[in-house]
């Protein structure tokens, strides 16, 4: 996405686009409803009323521009942000597979058990390290304060789990649906997933999910006038 955006942004500039700060970078292959961004940009293309337009019409039919608005003051797309909240979706029966959602739902040949993975979910709240469940980045820390975590089926049928927290390291989100799928395989139990938190490195029997399913379906910002407070407190943590 952020490199579409910037090719249509150089295309209308006629210049190199300046860089594009998103919310939140998506592993190959996972899909973003929610994605927020900023970018500077020349007086005259950001008051464009068409700019919306002329990006999607330069853009692929798979990145959509949605919506364009001058930020407030202190606002960063990434460090401003509160939380993000994601949805991993699952067709574990048979009949649930339907073809034309083979891009955005993980199809898996066995019913999982949905009681257990819910069970498994209320230990892995609040701040922990989520060190098993990251590819470490050097000098980053870790440490995430998970908000929401929660299995659903929805009206379709397909398993949702939902997952909210103020960040995510890297893989985070396919490895805690990989420790979620082994507990509802019955291969684990519900406490083991929480039983990780111990661990100071990556888990090797923590099966990442593929990515397909995952979304990030959006990201939370405080009021305009707390916006600049919240990047610093998130730059403190994150860098």
């Amino acid at each position: 996405m952020q490199g579409a955006i910037e090719d249509a942004l150089t295309t209308l500039l006629r210049a190199p686009s300046p860089r594009l700060t998103v919310a939140g970078r998506t592993d190959a292959g996972v899909h973003a409803r929610g994605q927020v961004a900023h970018v500077d940009l020349p007086p005259d293309v950001a008051h464009d009323r068409l700019l919306r337009r002329k990006l999607n019409g330069l853009l692929p039919l798979d990145v959509r521009v949605r919506r364009v608005v001058g930020a407030p003051p202190g606002f960063d797309a990434r460090f401003s942000a509160v939380s993000r909240t994601y949805r991993y979706r699952i067709a574990d029966r048979p009949e649930l597979v339907d073809p034309l959602r083979r891009t955005e739902v993980y199809v898996v040949p066995r019913p999982l058990d949905l009681d257990a993975m819910q069970t498994a979910c209320p230990a892995m709240l609040g701040e922990h390290d989520f060190a098993a469940y990251c590819r470490r980045r050097e000098g980053a820390t870790t440490v995430r304060g998970l908000l929401e975590l929660g299995w659903t089926r929805d009206d379709e049928g397909l398993l949702v789990m939902t997952v909210r927290a103020d960040a995510f390291c890297h893989s985070m989100v396919r490895s805690l649906v990989g420790a979620m799928l082994a507990v509802g395989e019955g291969r684990r139990p519900p406490e083991w997933p929480a039983s990780l938190l111990n661990h100071i490195a990556r888990a090797t029997d923590v099966v990442v999910a593929p990515p397909h399913g995952l979304v990030l379906e959006a990201v939370e910002y405080p009021p305009d006038e707390e916006l600049l407070a919240r990047q610093g407190i998130t730059r403190n943590l994150r860098l």
